[in-house]
């Protein structure tokens, strides 16, 4: 969500006032971007109403800074002004670290998510901790834990692939499939609002072709009660025309924790933005998707958020009562009865570029009392920001 401050930016002694208008949405703990213009902000920084101070930190994305704090509330219609200054009490808030395997990523001094990119054929994001700091994915493959289900071994925590890609399967895993390959990491940082990291990585075909190269932003943002993950990968086809096939295996996945499984009826439940819920939300089309159950005792859930300017928005979902849970633009012909094979095809020209956004927002309580669809509607409209000196 962005906004801009204007060039003339006024010296430290008279620092610049922000007015925030909620005019389509409300903000209730949600993310906010806002462009600087000229000099940056003096780190720490803070936006200041009256006594409250709300921590805000500086990022540098593609050579502009932008000023990001998550807003603590502000209901449709209304107005707040902000000043911005220095923070007179440092906030704690990510950490990152790099090892041969991963990136970890921790939050307060403790475990956040961690984008594993070596030991598997696709890199993916283990483990990945829910809103009561235990972890809302699948533990299997990568660890046994008692009472956990044991299908579908490729179904890694959280990820990226596709099952036809010019033919070749991303989707599972073993021979005769493709494999995503990680290349780099760029610009990781983190402070007390965010952690951010790009990652390069190459899909190839089982001889090592390379077939798509790929790029990925990931953001991360806490607060006591909510966690979220922005993930925006884009893809190019360097060689010749890529064609994305039409097969429901596929593509933004979550495998959700075991005990939040709808057919384990233990509480588990899916609901989405048309009011669908479990088995009937399957293959459906919905700007968001929310899957809640119990973890340790709690409700919790992962709710996905499409961007409206994804591909084929709103999405159809791969979302599964024995806990898949994936967002998939590409498989109407299994999606849509009596739709012909190839309908959902999508063909990547050589040179062109295919980018997906999307939101996980980890959340507290059921689909209703946890406001996911406020949350989606904060995520898809940008307030109006206007600076003032």
């Amino acid at each position: 969500m962005q906004g801009i401050i204007p060039d003339a930016m006024q010296e430290e002694t008279e620092p610049m006032r922000l007015s925030i208008h909620a005019t389509q949405a409300e903000y209730r703990q949600t993310p906010i971007w806002a462009e600087v213009r000229g000099m940056p902000p003096r780190e720490p920084a803070a936006l200041q109403r009256g006594t409250e101070f709300v921590p805000a930190q500086v990022v540098q994305v593609d050579g502009r800074r932008y000023l990001v704090w998550i807003e603590p509330e502000l209901a449709r219609g209304k107005t707040k002004i902000y000043t911005v200054r220095p923070h007179p009490r440092p906030a704690e808030g990510f950490q990152h670290a790099q090892t041969e395997n991963a990136l970890q990523i921790r939050y307060r001094g403790k475990p956040f998510t961690a984008y594993v990119v070596r030991g598997a054929p696709k890199p993916y994001f283990y483990p990945v901790m829910g809103p009561n700091d235990k972890p809302i994915t699948r533990h299997f493959p990568m660890q046994r834990v008692a009472g956990e289900t044991t299908d579908h071994p490729h179904h890694r925590s959280l990820w990226f692939t596709h099952g036809e890609v010019n033919g070749v399967d991303f989707w599972t895993e073993g021979n005769g499939k493709g494999t995503i390959v990680h290349q780099s990491l760029e610009q990781v940082e983190s402070g007390p609002v965010l952690a951010r990291w790009i990652a390069r990585n190459e899909w190839r075909t089982p001889d090592g072709k390379p077939l798509l190269g790929e790029r990925t932003e990931v953001v991360c943002y806490c607060t006591p009660d909510s966690r979220w993950i922005d993930y925006a990968v884009t893809l190019v086809a360097p060689e010749a025309e890529v064609r994305f096939g039409d097969t429901k295996e596929g593509t933004f996945g979550v495998r959700v924790a075991s005990s939040m499984e709808v057919s384990r009826n233990a509480g588990g439940q899916i609901v989405n933005a048309a009011g669908q819920r479990d088995r009937e939300a399957w293959g459906k089309r919905a700007p968001w998707c929310d899957y809640t159950g119990p973890v340790d005792g709690e409700i919790v859930g992962i709710a996905i958020f499409d961007h409206p300017s994804n591909l084929r928005h709103p999405t159809y979902w791969h979302v599964r009562d024995y806990g898949l849970f994936a967002v998939n633009p590409f498989g109407v012909h299994d999606f849509v009865p009596g739709t012909p094979k190839g309908e959902g095809d999508y063909t990547l020209k050589k040179g062109d570029t295919l980018t997906f956004r999307y939101r996980l927002w980890l959340h507290k309580g059921r689909t209703d009392e946890a406001g996911v669809a406020a949350q989606y509607e904060a995520y898809k409209h940008t307030p109006r920001l206007v600076w003032r000196p």
